[in-house]
């Protein structure tokens, strides 16, 4: 029924999505297979790309070939560039998306890849023969042949959802978690961990009283990500940012009895960098009050995402506590929010090509690597399906050095140290943090994958090779001239930089 594949790649998600083209560009024959098609590329979380650090990754993943950053363009509803206040190399860009907007431009973009086929149905194991993957198995007994396999699970591997005192198997509200494939590879003698992850409630937008909330708009001229021809943002929605306050902690702490994370029923770690509001609420018992940002879904919800509000508690001290917020007296609510708990394999099992060390031509990328994030995800996703290619091609693995980008900062941190708790990229990771700017990405790594023969890179090069010359052209121009501190620090504070 099926041919033999070069690569299959295992989950449609944010890693899956870019590893799939990332190893059909190269020149791979891909299966990219998916529990349901309907939900590729689904931002589980929050609906927005980028942020500090992470809009640096995006850049990069756009300068290597990748598709998140057209993605993002096309899909935005706001752009905001972050850190303005610091160097220009901290600058970090950061866009609100639609979210069915994102998922459907990146359906649309990976079903015109004529080097992609798709199936929908849950792949329950691997085929392992002499220690090298040659495909994998499907929950009716299919088989599909391949060279190799990337799998990006994310948080569907055994994947357990909690809300208050029910819990049920699921890898995202409504779609069933993965069976078969931890079990596989514990027998192979891979060492997993389980690790957790949460989301907010989604409100009725209809139903909040924006008035008592700041307003918090985007860019006046905003940027964008990618650095191809994209759409320029011509309109932009509004975020809104609210306060919790000391009624709204009591509330919350009613049903600390009833909550998962502190009776024990999760067992896995949770993210330090993004804790749930009743975890807020007991580390930071000082604090009177925690932020939240009230964010629109798309141009054609009412649905809002609740960023500063993920919780596990049950949902009616949810509900109860969320009316107390100023500008929420009224609010109607979609659906609670909820933590998933779910498997991982700790990323030291890895080479620096993210192949597994156990199984010839298997690929881990993405939340099976302990690591959160959609940017984070999606990098390995791009740097799993060029190396599968090259693997199979009996070519140089393609790793990034830590001087070359966040990307290789990243996976050198994985593999090297590993990780107990979900993985965050920031700025203070990166040792050459200053060199690695948002707006250098393709002069530093376009020319990589050029080399490597990626599909569509030759008029990405073209654009390079005119930035750089033009960049020779200004340094050559300015070291005619000097200036002294005063005369200069009035211009580069009034454009935000950092005085001589």
């Amino acid at each position: 029924m099926f041919p033999t594949y070069d690569v299959v790649v295992v989950g449609a998600g944010h890693a899956g999505c870019e590893a799939a083209v990332a190893a059909a560009n190269m020149g791979s024959k891909v299966m990219l297979a998916t529990m349901n098609m309907q939900t590729i590329a689904q931002m589980s979380c929050n609906p927005a790309m980028g942020g500090v650090a992470k809009g640096q990754i995006v850049r990069e993943i756009d300068a290597l070939g990748g598709y998140s950053a057209i993605v993002t363009d096309h899909s935005a509803v706001q752009f905001r560039m972050l850190n303005r206040s610091k160097g220009p190399a901290m600058w970090s860009p950061r866009a609100q998306s639609d979210r069915m907007m994102f998922a459907a431009k990146w359906r649309e973009m990976l079903e015109a890849h004529p080097g992609i086929d798709f199936w929908q149905e849950m792949v329950t194991g691997l085929i392992v023969k002499d220690g090298r993957v040659q495909g994998v198995r499907t929950g009716i007994g299919l088989e599909i042949p391949a060279r190799a396999v990337v799998l990006t699970n994310g948080t569907f591997l055994n994947g357990i959802i909690h809300i208050g005192e029910k819990q049920f198997g699921g890898g995202r509200a409504g779609e069933r978690a993965a069976k078969g494939i931890t079990e596989q590879l514990l027998e192979l003698g891979f060492e997993s961990g389980r690790m957790k992850t949460g989301t907010p409630p989604r409100i009725d937008g209809r139903s909040l009283d924006y008035s008592k909330m700041e307003v918090q708009a985007g860019d006046e001229n905003p940027s964008k990500f990618s650095y191809t021809d994209t759409p320029v943002l011509e309109r932009q929605l509004p975020c809104h940012i609210t306060y919790t306050n000391t009624e709204v902690h009591e509330v919350l702490k009613t049903g600390f009895d009833r909550s998962p994370m502190f009776n024990g029923r999760i067992r896995g770690l949770g993210p330090r960098y993004c804790p749930s509001i009743e975890d807020k609420i007991d580390r930071f018992a000082d604090r009177d009050r925690h932020q939240l940002f009230v964010e629109p879904e798309g141009w054609n919800t009412c649905e809002i995402y609740v960023n500063g509000f993920s919780s596990s508690l049950p949902e009616d001290v949810q509900y109860q506590a969320l009316r107390k917020v100023a500008g929420f007296e009224n609010m109607k609510m979609f659906r609670p929010g909820y933590a998933i708990e779910y498997d991982f394999f700790p990323p030291t099992q890895l080479k620096a090509n993210l192949e597994t060390r156990l199984v010839e031509n298997l690929f881990f990328a993405g939340q099976i690597n302990g690591t959160t994030g959609y940017e984070e995800a999606a990098s390995q996703g791009l740097m799993a399906g060029i190396n599968a290619h090259l693997k199979l091609q009996e070519e140089e693995p393609f790793v990034l050095k830590r001087s070359e980008a966040y990307i290789g900062v990243l996976i050198d941190d994985l593999i090297n140290k590993g990780t107990k708790e979900p993985y965050r990229m920031f700025t203070s990771r990166a040792e050459y943090r200053i060199l690695l700017r948002q707006d250098n990405a393709d002069i530093r790594l376009t020319p990589l994958v050029h080399r490597l023969g990626m599909r569509g890179m030759d008029q990405r090069m073209a654009v390079v090779a005119t930035k750089n010359e033009d960049v020779e052209q200004i340094t050559k121009l300015i070291s005619q001239f000097s200036v002294t501190p005063d005369q200069l620090n009035g211009f580069l504070t009034h454009h935000n930089s950092a005085p001589l």
